[in-house]
């Protein structure tokens, strides 16, 4: 669900910068008073979450890829303001470090899961969980049902955005400039695996991690339970257990690395010229082959941006294991990092205007 640079034409991707920017300010506004207190660990250890749940690949129908993204337990810690803003945060880390999603495309991306996932995922949790009590069961199904949903909103969003590239961009022959397949072929072949294994990993995901903070955190279910007092004052020892979670999923990240096949609309400018390669294209999408050539726009844009470690294999580490465990640790330190500057950003605007509400 990462839609690379060269998929979207460039009025699309300001479209859905467009589109992002209200949201983005909003949260930035509301958001930027928890960074003067102690929210800083919770928000940044669900930036982290969501950057590594992301790199667990899983194997789809269709012979591609797909994962989890986090938006559902993200909207119910934080609220949907701040889960925007952590997600956007670990969307943004991975396209300009390890070239996951493009720079271009970064608005559309971050439109998709960050902002659109979060609002559902906030509004169908507080819709189904009521006002029943913070350890009901109730919240758990809760969580797991608004995970599910607002993850497949995402890819249908995303399904949408590729679907009408070749009606509005195509050359004087009717050949595609980016996006190849149509919206007929586009949704189906992006909802078939998010409706199922993606869309399940979701729900797991979500509801599990309620479940769990049920049992042993429930003051960071507060942020979402009507009438109750916010839960985001919390600091770096109190979300220890939370970080040392994060710790061994970053370890057994390399699992994601078990799912053969490239992700539905991610595929690379060489993909279109290897003749395995475009096999596979056509088998996840309807056995409908892609263009003979490599869509013009696509193959110019796709080189907007190189990472300094694409794919998540530094070059200097000779296993790719070992390489994606570092990158999941770097990755998670460049986010703890985004949030402290944020946060020294925000007390510096603050000290300015002291007579600020």
């Amino acid at each position: 669900m990462h839609i690379p640079d060269g998929y979207l034409s460039p009025s699309t991707c300001a479209v859905t910068f467009a589109a992002a920017a209200p949201f983005w300010y909003i949260a930035s506004r509301k958001v930027g008073r928890m960074l003067n207190t102690k929210a800083v660990p919770l928000i940044s250890v669900v930036s982290a979450f969501s950057f590594t749940v992301m790199m667990f690949n899983l194997p789809l129908p269709g012979g591609t890829t797909g994962h989890a993204v986090g938006m559902g337990i993200a909207a119910i810690v934080l609220g949907p303001w701040a889960a925007m803003l952590a997600i956007s945060i670990a969307l943004l880390v991975q396209a300009v470090f390890f070239g996951d999603g493009g720079i271009l495309a970064f608005g559309a991306n971050a439109l998709n899961m960050a902002i659109v996932g979060s609002l559902v995922s906030y509004g169908l949790y507080r819709l189904i969980a009521g006002t029943s009590p913070l350890t009901a069961p109730r919240r758990v199904a809760a969580g797991g049902i608004a995970g599910y949903a607002a993850i497949n909103v995402s890819a249908l969003m995303a399904a949408i955005e590729f679907g009408i590239q070749p009606i509005f961009f195509h050359d004087a022959s009717g050949a595609p400039l980016y996006a190849p397949y149509p919206l007929s072929i586009a949704v189906p072949a992006m909802m078939l695996g998010h409706l199922t294994f993606a869309g399940f990993a979701e729900l797991v995901i979500t509801g599990g991690l309620v479940a769990y903070l049920q049992r042993h955190d429930v003051d960071l279910l507060k942020a979402t339970a009507p009438g109750a007092a916010m839960g985001m004052a919390t600091s770096w020892k109190a979300t220890r257990r939370l970080w040392a979670g994060l710790a061994g999923l970053m370890i057994a990240s390399p699992l994601g690395l078990l799912a053969a096949g490239t992700a539905w609309g991610e595929w690379g400018v060489e993909a279109f010229q290897s003749a395995d390669a475009r096999a596979e294209i056509a088998a996840a999408s309807h056995n409908v082959a892609p263009p003979e050539s490599v869509p013009a726009g696509l193959e110019k844009l796709s080189s907007f941006w190189t990472a300094p470690m694409p794919d998540y294999a530094p070059a200097f580490m000779h296993s790719h294991a070992f390489g994606y465990i570092l990158s999941a640790l770097i990755g998670g330190g460049l986010i703890i990092l985004t949030f402290l500057a944020l946060s020294a950003i925000a007390a510096r605007l603050r000290r300015a205007t002291p007579d600020a509400a």
